[in-house]
């Protein structure tokens, strides 16, 4: 089964820290607690993330020139399509934010397997059995199927794909 997401299916909603907000694409819980969320976000300027205890965090910057994440002794660059994992209980602050920057975030809870983000460019096919997401960065397709941009596909199903898209496969 695949299931076909769109702009109109997702919710925006506060940044935990209160200093911006979301885009929650999806989420799955299991008795009340978080497994995982796949969501999208703006980075405008300096400032803090939110503090997100027992959370495994991957940020891709999806436009814009990107940003630096400092704190608790890091120094990670957030440069465009490349994803970077970090733990969300740290105090992480987004510096050299010169102009904004759009992000795409997988957020997993600490004990479940860590999700395996790819960025795609081109053609190529994926092994299904595990959950996949995949969440078109432009014009794509499916299996033949057309994407929009800012849509996301959720399956577990063998995939080939073609375009610019983010390739997240989920465990748990």
């Amino acid at each position: 089964m695949i299931q076909h997401l769109t702009s109109a299916d997702y919710k925006t909603m506060p940044w935990a820290n209160g200093k911006g907000s979301t885009v929650e694409m999806l989420r799955a819980e299991e008795n009340g607690t978080l497994k995982w969320r796949l969501s999208r976000a703006s980075v405008v300027e300096n400032g803090d993330f939110s503090i997100l205890p027992g959370v495994e965090r991957n940020l891709t910057v999806i436009t814009g020139p990107g940003f630096d994440l400092v704190g608790a002794g890091l120094h990670l660059p957030a440069k465009p399509l490349i994803p970077v994992a970090f733990a969300g209980d740290i105090p992480i602050r987004a510096e050299n934010v010169t102009v904004p920057s759009d992000d795409f975030n997988v957020m997993t809870a600490r004990g479940l397997p860590r999700s395996e983000v790819a960025v795609i460019a081109g053609q190529t096919q994926l092994r299904g059995g595990d959950l996949l997401a995949v969440y078109a960065l432009a014009a794509s397709t499916l299996n033949g199927t057309r994407m929009a941009p800012g849509d996301l596909i959720l399956t577990a199903e063998p995939l080939i794909v073609a375009g610019q898209m983010i390739a997240v496969r989920l465990y748990g």
